[in-house]
């Protein structure tokens, strides 16, 4: 048996709420939330069995003692696409900036880039024969 199990990303945001709602738009689900009631200080979402919390960078300064880093490029989220100039477009409708354009990587994939709405950086990825 191992000793560890079922990875999670976290990552720390200055509004728990929004950054779900962001990631709820590109079809994550939400499956924790607290406190159940009020502003959230963080939130668990769902996509394909992967899940990504968003945690208060406030509350995890407050609570937990730590000196969380909420800006700046310092994780990506990849998704994987069929689409990934859709998928690029459907991120900057949902309010993602653009970082950089789809373009042709290892001769195989097709990848663009985005910031979230704190900053966090998003690549889409879609294999390309």
């Amino acid at each position: 048996m191992s000793l560890f199990r079922t990875p999670q990303v976290v990552l720390f945001t200055p509004d728990p709420e929004r950054a779900a709602a962001f990631y709820r738009g590109l079809g994550f689900e939400e499956v924790f939330r607290t406190p159940a009631e009020g502003p959230p200080i963080h939130v668990d979402l769902v996509l394909d069995g992967y899940r990504l919390g968003l945690a208060s960078e406030a509350s995890t300064r407050d609570d937990h003692g730590l000196a969380p880093v909420a800006s700046g490029q310092r994780a990506a989220v990849v998704l994987w696409t069929d689409d990934t100039r859709a998928a690029y477009a459907r991120l900057q409708e949902l309010g993602a900036r653009p970082v950089k354009e789809p373009s042709e990587w290892l001769g195989r994939l097709l990848i663009a880039w985005v910031e979230d709405p704190d900053g966090h950086l998003v690549q889409v990825a879609q294999a390309v024969e």
